[in-house]
């Protein structure tokens, strides 16, 4: 039996390893004064400039049951079996969603295997462990290797983020444990991460430069480490040159180009435009 892997669009995976590894992905939305943004899109300039220009926080909706329903059961249709890798449940309700389509699907196919893993994060961490699945489900891999796959990747991963303020986490409520960081918001540039599935802080700096100083020192740290670099990618929130000058800082550790992966409506609105992050995972296991 073959199996089809699943997905969110939280996880940014650029297209072409969506087509490669043929990655189904249910998209997230985003609404801003009455206008719906996918967040599955080409290009997110027009929401950036519309959050940038008002005064109003968006709001970010998890698929809808029947898109995930429609995903799952084109693939068992046709006789796959499904895994589905998605965004840290503690982060939004979309792995619910996952479950109650799943139990739907089922319904009219009682023989369709699905599972549904928690990433436990978002961004290409999360990407990291849908594409583990993904290749092991093309080389043939069982549903149950192809569940291990995702699991383990989980624990070689880390992704590291910077945002220019805390403001828009505040205000979208998804600060997790790095509340401790809003009485000091003048004072300090936050690095944040995710730990076991929510937003937490990694390190306080001063400025800009000493973040993206330790953002690099930890990657190096930990390629020698951790037995040395699977694979990393560079995001950017509405900041493509920010982006591109902090992927030529992590390059140069790297000893590779590394490619740069916009981030969507549904994660950048919460952490605001100018975030810089990166995303990495080691041969061998960092947590």
């Amino acid at each position: 039996m073959n199996v089809s892997v699943i997905t969110d669009s939280t996880s940014y995976i650029p297209r072409p390893l969506r087509e490669r590894y043929s990655i189904g992905v249910v998209s997230l939305y985003s609404e801003l004064e009455g206008v719906t943004y996918r967040d599955d899109a080409e290009d997110y300039s027009g929401f950036y400039a519309a959050l940038r220009a008002s005064g109003a926080f968006p709001t970010t909706s998890q698929p809808s049951v029947q898109d995930m329903v429609d995903v799952m059961q084109e693939r068992v249709s046709r006789g796959d079996a499904v895994v589905g890798v998605f965004i840290s449940q503690l982060m939004s309700g979309t792995y619910s969603t996952a479950l109650l389509a799943r139990d739907m699907v089922r319904e009219s196919h009682p023989e369709a295997t699905i599972e549904i893993v928690d990433g436990k994060s978002n961004c290409m961490e999360l990407g990291f462990a849908v594409l583990a699945a993904a290749r092991s489900a093309l080389e043939g891999g069982s549903v149950a290797d192809v569940v291990a796959a995702a699991e383990e990747m989980t624990g070689r991963t880390r992704f590291l983020f910077t945002p220019l303020t805390l403001e828009y986490l505040r205000r979208g409520g998804r600060i997790g444990n790095a509340s401790a960081l809003l009485g000091s918001l003048l004072q300090i540039k936050p690095i944040l991460t995710v730990v076991d599935g929510r937003t937490d802080t990694f390190a306080k700096v001063r400025s800009v430069q000493k973040a993206w100083d330790m953002l690099a020192q930890t990657f190096a740290g930990d390629i020698r480490d951790k037995g040395g670099l699977g694979e990393v990618y560079v995001h950017h929130i509405d900041d493509p040159e920010a982006g591109g000058r902090f992927a030529e800082r992590i390059a140069q550790v790297a000893g590779r180009p590394v490619e740069i992966v916009p981030i969507g409506p549904a994660i950048g609105s919460h952490v605001g435009p100018g975030t810089v992050a990166v995303a990495y995972c080691t041969n061998g296991p960092i947590s």
